[in-house]
């Protein structure tokens, strides 16, 4: 048995990056949407966009779920 250690060492730093990438989207989502919407009189309507850039957080986050689980099946 010979084991590739230069792939091993690709796929262990690719999954690093990615994991650390795809935590740190999901933890934006969450502070998105912890946003009171009437927090700051001066904001306008960063509230609001806050809002919407979680949601486009959580569908990144749940579009790379789905693409792993694609390249885990197919």
């Amino acid at each position: 048995m010979n084991i590739d250690w230069a792939a091993l060492g690709e796929v262990f730093g690719v999954t690093l990056v990615v994991t650390v990438a795809l935590v740190g989207l999901f933890t934006l989502g969450i502070v998105g949407t912890a946003r009171k919407p009437g927090a700051s009189a001066t904001a306008g309507g960063a509230g609001a966009l806050a809002r919407t850039g979680a949601y486009a957080a959580f569908a990144l986050c749940a579009a790379a779920v789905g693409y792993g689980i694609s390249l885990i099946v197919g």
